[in-house]
């Protein structure tokens, strides 16, 4: 006899999507960020940010994903390895000094290398040049920033 699935009931959902929501809310918050700021740097609309924060399921999962990279966070399926976990500085930073990233003030020379981008604004330099981009140059945090802008933006 084949054995039977278990299906979450919309009760349970709805209780684990508030439950993210709670963790999402908290986090943004404790980080100091702003709802708009969170929403742009996450690539997506502010009213789509607040409908997550309500813990509404019908925000699609690629939003979910995106809005818990920025802000620093996993979301898992299954089981893991040890040690597997990422370590928490692998956000993405909402403010990206070109000053701290020196292929990305490279590949941004007209702009100053005072000048601090969003996460959407450094992924298109990032990609727009990508035939420029020296990688043995990148320091370890730029190919960090780099992967995780290539997750949420790519």
């Amino acid at each position: 006899m084949p054995t039977s699935i278990q299906r979450l009931t919309n009760e349970a959902l709805e209780r684990r999507a508030k439950e993210l929501a709670h963790q999402l809310r908290q986090r943004r918050k404790a980080l100091g960020v702003t709802v708009q700021n969170a929403a742009a740097a996450s690539g997506m609309s502010r009213d789509t940010w607040y409908r997550m924060e309500r813990g509404e399921t019908t925000v699609t999962i690629g939003a979910w994903f995106n809005a818990l990279t920025v802000l620093g966070l996993r979301f898992g399926v299954g089981l893991e390895a040890r040690g597997a976990e990422r370590p928490a500085t692998d956000a993405i930073p909402l403010a990206i000094p070109l000053a701290d990233y020196p292929q990305l003030a490279a590949l941004a020379w007209q702009m100053g290398g005072s000048v601090v981008l969003s996460p959407r604004e450094a992924f298109d330099v990032y990609e727009r040049n990508a035939r420029h981009l020296d990688e043995a140059a990148l320091t370890p945090s730029e190919q960090v920033l780099i992967a995780n802008l290539r997750l949420v933006f790519g």
